[in-house]
């Protein structure tokens, strides 16, 4: 009988055996390998917690006790444990299936939204000062789930100082994949925690308390030994620095040993004060190439098209497109610097890593301090290139207004994955920027259309003296050899581009949009109709003078982005006809006021919501009052 098929609910997982447990854990990880394979999603990182996530429903009772996941993209193993192993996680990431992270209106052992690092310490705070002043969850327990590179997170941080005078129940894991801890060091922990768990310390310690009693002496004699313990620790492991805070620290512990877990678990549920277990595991663990390759098969896209006579993918990502222009760059200026946080291999710049060492600085996941270091370099008079994704970059707001744009530093920031990011759901969708960009004071914004538009945009936002923000979805359309593209040229600044001229209607469209402009062009053919498409490329400054020319040859305008309407393209383009007084029928298309689901792709997403060609040209001709013979 396949176990997994058998778990229902968290409570079939405690009854099981230990040979079960192995075998449960085999089964699922050989599912979110078939499931990944089809679908994508983070493979390696679910392989790596699948004995920990079956530790903790053994120990706990979700959702009574709540699970809070940081960042969640670690959640899989979870969500098959908790009722949805099912025809929905088959479709895991896809339209109709579930999301890739923590999702409440998908189940109640989502106990709250996770899509980015170094929420979960906040979150579990929050969790854990309430449940002390509901009587009915007082003993409920909340355990925060966390990655080693999430320590590296202001808001961590910021919880971390706020902790002890918080509550004094919280359990906090936090899963090492990452760095390596010297064996000797690590034998000793081990055997030290197995000291402080074990049933003949707990026996002695109460006896010791006991035998010298509540007087004065008797307690001075405990907290000595107390200290004296904290003292041995903090020479030969590395507590110090949690207990500070006033977590007591346990590890590491073998992520990989159920039955560990399970006992250290169990005696963490006991404490009085809050407790940090370190859980040492391996990602990409029980699949030798997630395991080889950890960073390969961190996130997985769906399996990717080839062209059947050349066996090569049919799109490259604009990630290798930066890469590999700034390296050249950077090789020719050595005031170039490539700053990342902890996105090296998803924004393209492990390339410039590899290439040009000493240009490329990684400051871990901590978008804030990305921004304002490189608002540093610029000051000294260095170009850096910070390069985040854009939904991440919402995170560093105040740094990129306070400390970039309030001084007019020329910072390059390369914002990837702009737009939606269909898989990746609501919590990764870049569909703001343009609107939080927007109301900044000398930021200047553009998205190119292409592969050759975006190169000859990073050449020229060096040559600009303002901070630059330049948007690119994931992947381009093109199937472009990057060996022989041509040279970079520069870019007019704040100039828009005439694609096609036309009559009647003339489509606004920014980057990714063109292709929609273009196909809409086609349609509207079939009615007499001849579109002009203007490629805007510019959002901030606008091009005001083609703006003006096609007000006064065209009876309507369309804008189309992938951004939401509300401060886009479209409210920009609102804007400037209003502030000269002039009148023209706009109609803007980009995405809705609410935050979007995941889905299949971009374009279910876009026929979903009305970015469809076939809904744009029944508007179109509705509004120019055009009558189907």
């Amino acid at each position: 009988m396949n176990l997994l098929e058998a778990i229902h609910t968290p409570q079939d997982v405690k009854i099981l055996n230990r040979s079960q447990l192995k075998e449960l854990a085999k089964e699922i990880r050989q599912t979110l390998v078939d499931v990944t394979a089809i679908n994508g999603g983070h493979l390696a990182s679910n392989l790596g917690v699948v004995e920990l996530i079956i530790a903790l429903h053994r120990v706990f009772d979700s959702p009574h006790d709540r699970f809070i996941f940081d960042v969640s993209h670690q959640i899989y193993t979870h969500k098959l444990l908790t009722g949805r192993n099912d025809a929905k996680f088959r479709q895991i990431r896809m339209s109709g299936g579930y999301s890739g992270f923590s999702d409440p209106t998908e189940s109640k052992h989502d106990a709250f939204v996770a899509g980015h690092a170094g929420t979960a310490l906040s979150v579990a705070l929050g969790f854990a000062y309430a449940r002390d002043r509901i009587s009915s969850r007082e003993d409920s327990h909340v355990i925060a789930i966390l990655g080693d590179g999430s320590l590296t997170c202001g808001m961590t941080l910021e919880a971390l100082n706020n902790l002890v005078t918080t509550t004094k129940r919280l359990i906090v894991v936090v899963n090492d994949n990452e760095f390596s801890i010297d064996r000797n060091v690590g034998a000793i922990s081990i055997y030290l925690n197995k000291i402080l768990i074990s049933g003949l310390y707990r026996v002695v310690s109460s006896a010791t308390k006991k035998m010298l009693g509540d007087g004065k002496f008797g307690k001075a004699v405990v907290r000595g030994i107390r200290g004296l313990k904290r003292a041995i620790k903090s020479i030969i492991l590395p507590t110090s620095y949690f207990e500070y805070y006033g977590l007591r620290y346990f590890g590491p512990i073998d992520g990989h040993d159920i039955s560990k877990l399970e006992e250290i678990l169990e005696f963490c549920k006991f404490s009085k004060v809050p407790v940090l277990v370190h859980v040492k595991t391996v990602k990409g663990y029980g699949y030798g190439d997630a395991a080889h390759f950890p960073e390969k098969f961190h996130g997985m896209e769906p399996e990717r098209v080839y062209d059947v006579t050349t066996s090569q993918p049919d799109t490259i990502s604009y990630g290798e497109v930066l890469g590999k222009e700034l390296a050249k760059l950077a090789q020719k200026d050595k005031t170039i610097v490539g700053v990342v946080a902890a996105m090296a291999r998803g924004t393209g710049l492990s390339y410039l890593r590899d290439h040009c060492p000493d240009q490329y600085i990684d400051v871990g996941i901590a978008e804030e301090h990305a921004v304002t270091f490189s608002a540093a370099l610029a000051k000294c008079g260095m170009r850096p290139v910070c390069a985040i994704y854009s939904t991440f970059l919402q995170r560093a707001f105040d740094q990129v207004l306070h400390d970039v744009c309030s001084q007019n530093l020329p910072v390059v920031f390369c914002l990837d994955r702009a737009g939606i990011a269909a898989h990746d759901g609501m919590t990764h969708h870049g569909i703001f920027d343009l609107s939080y960009l927007r109301l900044i004071p000398n930021a200047v914004i553009l998205q190119p259309k292409d592969v050759q538009e975006f190169i000859n945009a990073l050449y020229s936002a060096f040559q600009w003296r303002y901070p630059v923000f330049i948007r690119y979805p994931k992947s381009c359309k093109q199937n472009v050899d990057l060996d022989t593209i041509g040279f970079s040229q520069y870019l007019p600044f704040g100039k828009a581009e005439k694609i096609i001229e036309g009559q009647q209607v003339c489509f606004l469209a920014l980057g990714n949009m063109v292709d929609l402009a273009n196909e809409v062009c086609q349609e509207l053919k079939n009615f007499g109709i001849k579109g002009g498409i203007v490629n805007v490329i510019f959002v901030k400054p606008l091009d005001g003078e083609i703006l003006k020319d096609i007000a006064k040859n065209y009876e309507l305008i369309v804008t189309l982005e992938d951004n939401v309407l509300i401060g886009g393209l479209g409210s920009a383009i609102l804007e400037f006809y209003n502030d000269n007084g002039i009148k023209i029928n706009v109609l803007r298309y980009g995405w809705p006021d609410e935050f979007i689901k995941h889905g299949t792709s971009f374009d279910v997403l876009r026929m979903k919501h009305g970015l469809s060609a076939a809904n744009i040209v029944d508007k179109v001709l509705s509004t120019l009052n055009t009558h189907i013979s």
